[in-house]
């Protein structure tokens, strides 16, 4: 594997053609094969859990009925069973945000990554509301008139390409901030001020934006799900 480049990596040579990985891509292996890992280990201890939970139970358990219950308080009792769908979003993003924190750069700060993250809930709204409308779902495109289809499917459109760029763009931003300070500051300070600017982009952002992504998805369902234009 060829480093001479910090942002471009070229992994294998395949005939004429160079296959290469990104800092991104990377990134994207690293955190999904920890969440892998991490639900495996998970899975082999549930056989494990007692009626008398130890500290791991406890935490397993806080966390699946924290995002149940959000869930519920967010959609209604009838969308309780995206909580599942919720918490793998929730976790893959908010543990690519916190990735910055191992020198990595954030998945989320690539618009490929945000924008297939955005097509996964694009799907479930759209998905979801036919199953719970059906026909009148549709129609709804086309009213109070038929003229107004082009309109409602710009706004259709929109709602994806919105929680993509809102995610990347603060992410990328707070990428940018970071490496513009390390580069500006002498080496004896390299070590102080970025670990502040990486406690609020990393942590707080971070989070924030993992938050609001997840919470605009599920508004998005409920609204299309239940209500009409």
């Amino acid at each position: 594997m060829d480093f001479s480049n910090k942002n471009l990596w070229l992994l294998f040579e395949w005939g004429d053609t160079n296959i290469y990985v990104t800092q991104s891509m990377l990134a994207v292996w690293i955190v999904s094969g920890a969440l892998i890992l991490l639900a495996i280990a998970v899975r082999l201890r549930v056989s494990s859990f007692k009626a008398l939970p130890g500290r791991a139970q406890n935490v397993v358990e806080a966390l699946v009925e924290t995002m149940a219950n959000f869930t519920r308080d967010t959609m209604g009792e009838e969308f309780e069973g995206f909580g599942a769908y919720f918490f793998g979003i929730f976790a893959f993003i908010i543990f690519s945000n916190y990735s910055g924190l191992a020198r990595l750069r954030p998945p989320t700060s690539d618009l490929a990554v945000t924008l297939a993250l955005a097509l996964c809930s694009f799907l479930v709204i759209h998905i979801t509301a036919i199953r719970k409308r059906k026909w009148n779902y549709l129609k709804s495109y086309i009213e109070p008139n038929p003229i107004f289809l082009p309109i409602n499917l710009i706004g259709m459109v929109a709602e994806p390409i919105s929680l993509g760029f809102r995610l990347f763009g603060n992410m990328l931003g707070s990428v940018v901030i970071i490496n513009i300070v390390y580069y500006l500051l002498p080496w004896f300070l390299s070590f102080i001020i970025p670990d502040i600017l990486h406690a609020y982009f990393d942590i707080f952002a971070g989070g924030l934006q993992a938050f609001i992504f997840t919470v605009l998805s599920m508004t998005f369902i409920k609204q299309k799900a239940v209500s009409s234009f």
